[in-house]
């Protein structure tokens, strides 16, 4: 069964039942559904079909789900790009992927054409509104979902139809998503917390669900008290944010709320028991990654337990090895795009190895103690230091760079970087640099200038004998 014929749960059997909020305006699953059957026949009619990859680059839009339902219908492979991304970041995934065309509002570095949404929707609007023929199995991919890895280079995560279905499956399960809740949605659907996790749940479960363009914390408080959601999806720095609304307001957020889940990022217990007592609500946060979508789950019934990220979810097996945590199940991903022997690497005996350091309880629940690279994640997003660092070294000055992840309370964590100078240190121009070059959460938040970088005899930096608490030093 491809994901196409489980939607149809919603497409055909709910077909009259409200779907979609934006920004005023209501559809009802029979909406949605010809919406992206048309933009399927107009990209069929410019060239897309099974197999073939489509980069879209966009904000939260209808644009933006009707794209990613018509690869589906069509078998073409959907490969969403951060819209935090600069030139650097774009051309690599652009060149790696060799898509036929990127969706995008704006130029694009990459010699790639580029469709304009606006366009591509009004061409649509005149297509028919029945499905394309495409023949398309479990096992054949939907998207290509690049993430960063140890070497700098972000890899493509191929993501298969079973994939997808598996996560949602369970999580529609194992957390009672039903077409009775009300779901909120403000992550960004070019991450898989939303779109394997927000999109998949809402379109098989069939509930009713208002996509915000983005989180603002200012106006946020408004869409919660206006839609009054049952259902929530959201990172820690969203909830640092919501601690801050008045209590009057996060009363009649909490009284509403069924389910708040916490992902991409590890919830400090301090902010889960601030916002209980604040809202009446037991965040339940969980695990995954893009490579796997959901491992472990705190448990809808039963205890959500501060500081943990709960129980292997139905299928998804665990097991941990010299500390490091590796799981295995439907949910895990085919491989790296064009890229074998990491691939190869990335698995032993069968079993994903997530590079995650974790312990497990005497009843099963699992704690994350950190990564065994230096994975920095912040705001949800993740940050491999090499990536800044070789940027660091390719500017006047810098000798070397060293780049680690210090605490911080919204976003969990933030780059800060150390540097031996070879000549005059400018602390504000590497910053403009890493701010032009780089996404603007990949920023270091300070330039500490060093001597030298602690190394082993092998000429390894040991980054965890930098000095600390100089994090304002320039």
């Amino acid at each position: 069964m491809n994901l196409t014929q489980l939607f149809d749960l919603s497409f055909q059997g709910r077909r009259e039942d409200s779907a979609l909020e934006f920004q005023g305006r209501v559809y009802n699953f029979g909406d949605v559904d010809s919406r992206s059957n048309r933009m399927a026949q107009a990209l069929a009619r410019r060239g897309i079909g099974k197999n073939d990859r489509l980069c879209v680059y966009l904000a939260n839009c209808l644009e933006l789900i009707d794209l990613y339902l018509a690869c589906v219908k069509l078998g073409a492979m959907f490969v969403p790009v951060n819209i935090l991304y600069r030139e650097r970041e774009i051309v690599h995934i652009l060149t790696d992927a060799e898509p036929k065309a990127v969706v995008a509002t704006g130029e694009m570095p990459g010699g790639v054409p580029v469709w304009n949404p606006g366009e591509l929707a009004a061409e649509a609007a005149g297509m028919p509104a029945f499905r394309p023929e495409s023949v398309v199995d479990g096992d054949d991919p939907a998207a290509i979902v690049y993430t960063s890895g140890t070497t700098g280079a972000s890899k493509g995560a191929v993501l298969t139809h079973n994939n997808f279905a598996a996560n949602a499956l369970n999580l529609i399960t194992c957390w009672r998503i039903s077409e009775r809740d009300r779901f909120l949605l403000a992550l960004p659907l070019f991450h898989v917390h939303a779109l394997g996790n927000g999109l998949h749940a809402w379109l098989i479960a069939g509930c009713r669900m208002r996509l915000l363009e983005r989180f603002e914390h200012q106006k946020a408080a408004g869409e919660f008290l206006d839609f009054r959601p049952s259902l929530f999806f959201g990172v820690p720095a969203m909830y640092v944010r919501m601690l801050e609304w008045p209590e009057e307001t996060a009363r009649e957020i909490g009284r509403a709320a069924r389910l708040m889940v916490s992902g991409s990022a590890p919830l400090p217990a301090q902010v889960l028991e601030e916002f209980r007592a604040k809202y009446g609500v037991t965040i339940l946060e969980r695990y995954g990654m893009t490579e796997t979508f959901m491992n472990i789950s705190n448990p809808y019934e039963g205890e959500r337990r501060a500081g943990t990220v709960g129980l292997p979810l139905p299928g998804v097996s665990a097991r941990i090895v010299d500390g490091e945590l590796q799981v295995k199940g439907p949910n895990v991903f085919a491989g790296y795009w064009r890229r074998e022997e990491a691939t190869r690497a990335a698995f032993a005996d069968g079993w994903f190895r997530t590079g995650d350091v974790a312990e497990r309880s005497e009843d099963g629940y699992y704690t994350l103690k950190g990564r065994k690279s230096d994975l920095i994640i912040s705001g949800g997003f993740n940050i491999y230091p090499r990536e800044i660092e070789e940027l660091l070294l390719e500017q006047p000055g810098v000798a070397e760079a060293a780049v680690i992840g210090v605490p911080d309370r919204v976003r969990g964590e933030s780059p800060v970087a150390y540097i031996v100078a070879s000549g005059a240190f400018d602390a504000v121009q590497l910053e403009a640099v890493c701010r032009e070059k780089l996404a603007s959460f990949k920023a270091p938040r300070a330039f500490i200038r060093v001597d030298s970088l602690p190394r082993t005899a092998l000429g390894k930096v040991q980054k965890h004998l930098l000095p600390r608490g100089k994090e304002n030093a320039e």
